[in-house]
């Protein structure tokens, strides 16, 4: 903890506010003429809406490429596992340096929670940074106007907001830790800070969130800005997670003792939170939850409405208000934009790295429009089988596409699906995306066409969400939004919590049912809401195609204790593989899973350094 200060706090506390120091004893009190000091620069709103701002800034750089994290899920591939190559070591607010050097593989056995240090280092300097607005304006209080007043008081509210994100984020990552809630000044406050049981951290996060909901406005009329929806949205989360700790046990954290009653209240409590979300602020699903159109088979010109929910020139601002919580990114020259299209795109797209792609069987969870059920899983077969692009169920058959959710054609390409192609800053056309067949020449339709370059497909899909379909920006220099909480997603979370309340009602099932329209999917079936289990099921396949690579899944595994359900291992037992469309073995998981390996895979390492340099910081059992 010792580097809180040395390497945290210095890059917080903006040279702009501290006086010049020289080595002369009586200039020591004199007023700086290049810097404005610390004392002259909390006078006035503007000067707290500005320490805000930059808050924000950090702070984003905490979440904005969560969807690393799927990388340790069952549906999206990570290449070599890690966020290294689009992010930078040290730039937090565009580089991704708190995700640098992660490991997103979902094999327990590369010990993928052990390599966090940079993670739980850069949440250490959010904080820091909240604390700064939140102590400063706090100070500004008692000689404010009213009306100042209550805008100084939304500014801690926010503060408080993202302070409490940060907290939610380290407990679900480490459980108990250290908790400071005031400017560190000095390295002797925090070299001897011990670890917070998790229980007393959840009630200092509720009191963030519940400030923050009372001070903020309904609405605010700033993107970017949090509202009321978002404290609640945030305190629901909450809820729920501690619930699902409560219930599921949390047997690596040894200081936790999980209560079934306490589970109950909890579940309960975020249920009520989200159907305020819900009801009280006139919150809608992007254009209406309405599906949109499908298009054509191999056509992009004309995409569903999830594709456009992404994409800033067609409503990602928050149209309608799906968007509850999100970051912005500045765009071009603003050294603020986003990576997104780097990381999701491929070299057809300004020469984009095709970081993340999706694993063959996310295929398999898009449902038929027809029955709104699963289809027959689909198979590799090798391209060089005569039969390849035409048998039933063949991944390389374009008809074992058809019919299914709309979100499937909105997120991701199969073979010969096309993609807007992008160069210096400019439309280059429409390339198709055929599985190893990187930059060649194909014809189709009588019309010759330079296929999708990237040799990191890895199943033989590639992301379609999140790529900008329009010139004018380079790879990473979007002007994209980052959801750190949608309205579906509010959706899905009332109705888990409320089925392990009350088992499935009609006032759940429809919020689920609005979530699948989007896919022009059918309602569930009666047998779909026949009991908890079943219905717990949809709304589990729900989160799994609504979210995907939005950073949401890997936490999700956690929390239900699922890993081994969803993966269908067990301790000692056999491999788990991934095949690729071409029905090539491609990974191997889950060799020779020791009952250590996966019991680390719940909780993740407190760093080394951080123990090295303050002797009251304990290790999670798990990694002794």
């Amino acid at each position: 903890m010792n580097n809180i200060k040395s390497k945290l706090v210095s890059i917080f506390l903006l040279g702009t506010l501290f006086v010049s120091v020289s080595c002369h004893d009586d200039l020591l009190d004199q007023l700086s003429t290049t810097e404005m000091p610390g004392v002259e620069f909390w006078k006035t709103e503007e000067d707290a809406t500005t320490a805000l701002m930059g808050a924000y800034s950090h702070v984003r750089g905490l979440f904005h490429r969560d969807y690393y994290f799927d990388g340790q899920g069952d549906y999206v591939r990570i290449y070599d596992g890690s966020g290294i190559l689009s992010c930078s070591e040290t730039n937090i607010t565009r580089g991704g340096a708190a995700y640098y050097k992660g490991l997103y593989f979902p094999d327990p056995m590369w010990n993928f929670g052990s390599r966090f240090d940079n993670y739980f280092k850069y949440c250490y300097g959010g904080i820091h940074r909240v604390n700064y607005v939140i102590d400063n304006v706090e100070r500004m209080l008692p000689n404010a106007t009213s009306e100042s007043k209550k805008n100084l008081e939304t500014i801690i509210g926010e503060a408080k907001l993202l302070r409490g994100m940060i907290y939610f984020r380290l407990i679900s990552m480490w459980g108990d830790v250290p908790y400071i809630e005031h400017i560190v000044y000095d390295n002797s406050e925090v070299v001897n800070l011990s670890r917070m049981p998790i229980a007393q951290i959840k009630e200092k996060i509720m009191s963030d969130f519940t400030y923050a909901f009372n001070k903020l406005p309904d609405r605010s009329e700033i993107s970017g800005r949090a509202a009321k929806p978002a404290a609640l949205a945030f305190r629901g989360k909450l809820q729920l997670y501690w619930a699902s700790w409560n219930k599921y046990g949390w047997p690596e954290l040894s200081t936790f003792t999980p209560d079934p009653e306490e589970a109950k209240k909890a579940f309960s409590a975020a249920a009520e939170d989200f159907k305020h979300v819900i009801e009280d602020y006139g919150l809608n699903l992007f254009r209406n939850g309405e599906p949109g159109d499908w298009g054509t088979m191999g056509n992009a010109e004309v995409l569903p409405n999830y594709y456009y929910m992404f994409i800033p020139s067609t409503g990602n601002a928050n149209d309608g208000g799906e968007m509850i919580f999100y970051f912005t990114h500045g765009g071009v020259g603003s050294a603020q934009g986003d990576p997104y299209m780097r990381d999701f795109g491929g070299r057809s797209q300004e020469n984009s790295q095709c970081c993340l792609t999706p694993a063959m069987r996310l295929v398999n969870r898009y449902q038929s429009t027809k029955t709104g059920d699963f289809l027959p899983e689909v198979v590799g077969m090798n391209p060089s089988d005569p039969n390849a692009r035409t048998a039933e169920n063949s991944a390389l058959n374009p008809e074992s596409y058809a019919n299914r959710d709309y979100r499937m054609k909105a997120t991701m390409l199969w073979d010969y699906e096309m993609i807007m192609s992008l160069s210096s800053q400019k439309e280059t056309g429409y390339v198709p995306f055929i599985f190893k067949n990187w930059g060649g020449k194909v014809e189709i339709n009588g019309k010759e066409y330079t296929t999708y370059r990237t040799d990191r497909s890895v199943d033989g899909y590639v992301f379609r969400k999140f790529i900008r379909n329009y010139g004018g920006a380079g790879r990473d220099e979007g002007d994209m939004n980052w959801p750190v909480i949608r309205l579906a997603d509010v959706f899905l979370m009332y109705a888990e919590a409320d089925n392990e309340v009350n088992g499935p009602q009609p006032y759940a099932i429809d919020l689920v049912n609005r979530v699948r329209h989007r896919g022009n999917l059918p309602p569930l079936t009666a047998d779909k809401t026949a009991n908890y289990d079943a219905f717990f099921s949809a709304i589990e396949q729900e989160r799994i195609v609504e979210l995907v690579a939005e950073g949401q899944r890997s936490f999700d595994l956690r929390r239900w204790r699922a890993i081994e359900r969803a993966w269908g291992i067990y301790v000692g037992g056999p491999a788990v593989y991934n095949y690729d469309s071409h029905g090539a073995q491609r990974q191997g998981w889950f060799f020779g899973l020791s009952a250590l390996a996966l019991r680390q895979a719940y909780i993740f390492k407190i760093p080394q350094s951080e123990r090295d340099r303050n002797p009251n910081l304990t290790q999670n059992t798990p990694w002794l």
